[in-house]
């Protein structure tokens, strides 16, 4: 497993995050433990949550927090290991209403209070704001999360579907005043296109050249989410996927037979070789499936296979 310093903070993760969107309501108990075990014996350190998960399913919200840091707690990784969560979400309907202004200081405060007493910790290490709103000044945003550090709360911070612009602008915002910046972005990144193509909530961001270019020169890595592309790879083609996706399919599964490995494990050893530095953040019930991305770490590809995969 390798690791990375997040760029002006403390904190060192592990090269694969493991996402914990399903814990508490359909990976819970001894399920929840068998994934952090292997993950943890694997060298993982990184782990994925958010004020909101799991809000979807009835009795959900908040469960996804409370069993992350209860099973760590049961295999005894707590204190070795980085949870990252969000707030800051905008309204989601009846299941999670938010207020208008979603990023107000109050509300910031409030989902860090409601995180905090999940977690059953008293500071969070990696603390992203789950979306922007495109509207607040990016130096009052700044301002609201470092007075967040300063009294102990959070230990670095992370923009999750923001622009490119408005990370850059809080970023010279904070470095012109001694300010803690965003040290990680997370969005959407995968060798196939998303299903949704950000029509299901169009405040989600899919990483693309203005991204690419950005995170390379500054050298902030993102956590590239959905990152086996919700396991498309691993099904059986579907004539609704589009054009690219049918084309991929076939490149994927070809070079797969060549390399001896999986189609999934090309795709995430695609996003490996991408510059900037890329950590696939993915979401698994099964130990098995587990270690077939990790493995991932394993695949070489040379340049050749490289340009014949990129769009």
């Amino acid at each position: 497993m390798d690791f990375v310093q997040l760029p002006g903070t403390d904190l060192t993760v592990s090269r694969f995050c493991l996402g914990a969107g399903a814990f508490g309501t359909s990976v819970t108990g001894s399920a929840a433990d068998r994934l952090v075990a292997a993950f943890v014996e694997a060298g993982g350190t990184f782990f994925d949550t958010a004020h909101c998960y799991a809000f979807w399913v009835p009795g959900g919200l908040g469960a996804s927090e409370r069993e992350l840091a209860a099973s760590l707690r049961r295999v005894g990784a707590l204190g070795d290991c980085v949870i990252a969560t969000k707030g800051g979400h905008p309204d989601c309907g009846p299941d999670y209403r938010r207020p208008y202004d979603f990023l107000a200081e109050s509300v910031i405060d409030s989902d860090i209070e409601d995180s905090l007493d999940r977690l059953r910790v008293d500071r969070i290490d990696l603390y992203y704001l789950h979306r922007d709103d495109g509207r607040t000044p990016v130096g009052e945003i700044v301002e609201r999360l470092n007075r967040q550090v300063e009294r102990g709360r959070i230990r670095a911070l992370g923009a999750s579907n923001w622009s490119v612009a408005r990370m850059a602008a809080a970023n010279a915002y904070a470095e012109a005043r001694g300010l803690q910046g965003f040290a990680i972005s997370q969005a959407q990144w995968s060798l196939s296109e998303p299903g949704w193509r950000q029509t299901a909530d169009p405040s989600m961001r899919r990483v693309g050249e203005e991204e690419i270019a950005w995170h390379a020169h500054t050298g902030i890595p993102i956590a590239a989410y959905s990152a086996t592309g919700g396991g498309y790879f691993a099904r059986t083609l579907a004539e609704s996927a589009s054009p690219r996706n049918r084309a991929l399919w076939r490149q994927v599964g070809a070079l797969s037979d060549e390399l001896g490995c999986t189609p999934t494990q090309v795709a995430v050893a695609w996003l490996l070789h991408q510059r900037p530095y890329v950590i696939p953040l993915f979401s698994t019930a099964s130990t098995s499936h587990l270690a077939e991305v990790l493995d991932s770490g394993q695949i070489g590809l040379d340049p050749t296979m490289l340009a014949n995969l990129n769009p």
